[in-house]
């Protein structure tokens, strides 16, 4: 198993493989946390180069505790303060 994680402000994207096959992408709000059904194979995530780009983890478990403990990114905080 595998995972890829993207984050932006407000939208959390993750692209898996389970035992070598490709699972496809999942879009969820980034204070939600990843499903197996919430994978599609058609769906695509932004591109690895993208500075949304977080990072490779081992496991669903692992990309769902990520956003539980991940801290507001510099945009976020900006909207708050505005608000």
């Amino acid at each position: 198993m595998g995972f890829a994680l993207w984050r932006s402000d407000d939208q959390a994207w993750a692209q898996g493989t389970h035992e070598y096959r490709p699972m496809g992408c999942a879009v969820i709000a980034v204070n939600g946390q990843f499903r197996a059904p919430d994978f599609h194979r058609y769906r695509r995530p932004p591109g690895r180069n993208s500075p949304l780009f977080v990072g490779l983890f081992g496991s669903l478990e692992e990309v769902n505790e990520f956003l539980r403990r991940a801290k507001p990114r510099p945009s976020d905080v900006r909207t708050r303060i505005l608000l």
